[in-house]
């Protein structure tokens, strides 16, 4: 298993992001893979070289010049070794105790599972305790309680149409079928792995939500200033290049079938 995590500028939440990719207790055999994409915060280079010297099996890169997102992941699937997945963790996470060996566990419960996407606090369709809104990022205390509430009694995986880039495991078979990337339509993110999760539905792989796993996510710290422009452009691409994909996620939200198992976490939670 290889992560990427693509940091530009937040080196404070990019911070928080790998104390806790050391600090969670999983069994699972990874290695990490960091990406500064020239930030242009002097105190860049320096800060990530000390966040990732005590992180076993990491390795930092550097851009010289800024290379956009979509790039950078491109270039995590490039560095794959022999039937390694590639997991895509942005530097605004917080992961918990136990959250890769869950996805992985999904993973291995289906050999058409493409892209695998946990619960977050702010992740769209596969946000908790409800998609309506973005959630704050909870506190130390209240994601370890989530965290465990979620294992307690493990789901199945739920289809959904597609993952949710801010934490999204995408298995080996799926990206050797799919391909890398579109870096032509979405050179700096917003709608990328939304095109990646469409060309796996077609090529017979499922997206799925893992209903046992949760990792927080703060949002939108790397293009704070031009998000709302890029989430338009990325979202007109996306549509030019699949005309059905808001049919498919209207007809999720209308059915939401991750309700009951929401419902259920809501209530393990208030016992």
């Amino acid at each position: 298993m290889l992560i990427v995590v693509p940091v530009y500028n937040g080196l404070e939440f990019a911070a928080h992001c790998l104390q806790s990719l050391r600090e969670a207790n999983v069994s699972v055999p990874h290695r990490t893979l960091v990406i500064d994409d020239a930030s242009p915060d002097a105190n860049a280079a320096a800060s990530l070289e000390s966040l990732t010297h005590a992180m076993p099996n990491t390795q930092l890169r550097h851009n010289a010049v800024n290379r956009g997102f979509t790039w950078n992941v491109n270039q995590a699937m490039a560095a794959l070794q022999t039937n390694e997945h590639l997991l895509l963790l942005n530097s605004d996470t917080i992961v918990t105790d136990g959250w890769l060996d869950e996805i992985m566990r999904t993973a291995l419960s289906d050999a058409r599972i493409g892209t695998i996407t946990p619960f977050s606090n702010n992740a769209t369709i596969c946000s908790l305790p409800d998609f309506q809104r973005a959630w704050p990022v909870p506190d130390a205390a209240k994601r370890a309680q989530i965290a465990q509430a979620l294992v307690h009694d493990r789901a199945e995986a739920i289809d959904i149409p597609t993952g949710v880039g801010f934490c999204m495991l995408m298995m080996r078979a799926c990206i050797d079928a799919v391909g890398r990337y579109d870096i032509k339509n979405f050179p700096r993110g917003y709608g990328e792995e939304n095109d990646f999760c469409m060309r796996a539905l077609a090529a017979g792989f499922r997206n799925v939500l893992c209903p046992n796993a949760y990792v927080a996510h703060e949002g939108g710290v790397s293009f704070i200033d031009a998000a709302q422009a890029l989430m338009q452009i990325g979202g007109e691409r996306l549509l030019a290049k699949h005309p059905h994909y808001n049919d498919l996620v209207s007809d999720w939200v209308t059915r939401d079938p991750a309700r009951e198992r929401r419902e259920q976490i809501a209530q393990r939670l208030l016992s």
